[in-house]
């Protein structure tokens, strides 16, 4: 496939927005889907503001309504309004069939669900301002809705910024979706005929309130292939307020005779590395392993060469630890460090 051109509202579908879709249109047109996603991930992250971001989130809609009209992007508010139509059908059909089968008490799963989900959304929404956002590939009802849980606890600026992530892996899926099309001059996919199981399917995207996945069982779609390394990580300095640029960080994972190291395990030749590398002007450390489609499960060390960077701090270095189960290994790991003189924080984002 050649150089491929799209316009503002082509781009303004895969992330709601405005100033994204300008510098994409402006960069445009590209040679490959990957020399695209590239260009984006560096303008979401670097060129479009806080302001931006909001205006990308408020572009899904909320829990029970619909995409809105005054909204100038008709080609995501009808992707949208479909997720809002393949939920509530769902959870009706999965309700109707339970009863027909005399499952009663199981019938009531899928309406209970989806009421807690808009009720805990409601109270992220409250607390956060703005709608919960996750990537739904590999996941059922079930594990988003411990998620959402899970992140209700995170300060907003850690929030804010995992739901940027979360965004960027929409708008990765909805571009690939944008290509996909060109590439065989179909008609977008929303438009086909396709049962509600085959919908779920095509973009792996979940805004909570408004999609209720088959169960993991269920499914029978193969792992997503991914685009990146399982574990990333990235470092900002919160006393500066920036990135944290040429911090040396390394990426081990456990191989001693024990399953697991211990409080105080630290043998020789127990740690492997994977990969080491330093931070750039983004804070990011670039690649630390390989490409694969499964994380090997197993134990974890990243460790970043702090007292380098901060000679008058507290920290010679800091090593996080952290578990990749069996059950996660499709799952990707961004592990970031926020950095001060005499703190550290992190936490666990995707």
């Amino acid at each position: 496939m050649g150089s491929v051109r799209f316009d503002e509202k082509d781009y303004l579908a895969c992330c709601g927005s405005s100033k994204f879709s300008k510098e994409m249109a402006a960069l445009s047109p590209f040679s490959s889907l990957d020399v695209a996603i590239i260009a984006a991930r560096d303008i979401w992250f670097n060129k479009v503001d806080v302001t931006g971001w909001l205006e990308a989130f408020a572009a899904h809609p909320a829990i029970g309504q619909k995409p809105s009209i005054s909204h100038s992007n008709n080609v995501s508010a009808q992707l949208s309004e479909a997720y809002v139509s393949f939920t509530y059908t769902l959870a009706v059909i999965t309700h109707t069939r339970a009863l027909n089968s005399g499952a009663r008490e199981s019938s009531q799963q899928p309406l209970q669900l989806l009421i807690e989900l808009a009720n805990w959304n409601s109270q992220y929404r409250q607390k956060f301002g703005f709608v919960f956002l996750i990537c739904a590939a590999g996941r059922s009802s079930p594990e988003i809705l411990d998620e959402l849980k899970r992140r209700f606890s995170n300060r907003p600026i850690v929030e804010f910024e995992i739901a940027a992530q979360e965004q960027m892996k929409i708008t990765e899926i909805r571009l690939s979706k944008l290509f996909s099309d060109k590439a065989n001059t179909a008609a977008p996919s929303y438009q086909h005929q396709a049962t509600a199981a085959e919908k779920a399917g095509e973009d792996r995207v979940s805004v909570l309130g408004f999609h209720l996945a088959p169960a993991a069982s269920e499914r029978t779609s193969s792992a997503p292939t991914q685009t990146r390394p399982p574990v990333t990580t990235h470092v900002l300095d919160i006393g500066q307020g920036r990135p944290a640029y040429g911090i040396n960080v390394r990426l081990e994972i456990w191989k001693g005779q024990q399953p697991c190291p211990s409080f105080a395990d630290a043998g020789p030749g127990s740690w492997v590395l994977l990969g080491s590398g330093t931070t750039d002007k983004d804070g990011r450390s670039g690649q630390l392993m390989s490409t694969v489609d499964a994380a090997s499960p197993g134990v974890y060390r990243i460790s970043f060469d702090t007292g380098r960077y901060c000679p008058d701090g507290f920290f010679p270095f800091v090593s996080i630890v952290f578990e990749i189960k069996e059950s996660q290994k499709f799952e990707h790991f961004h592990v970031p460090l926020l950095l001060s003189p005499f703190s550290f924080s992190t936490y666990r984002g995707s």
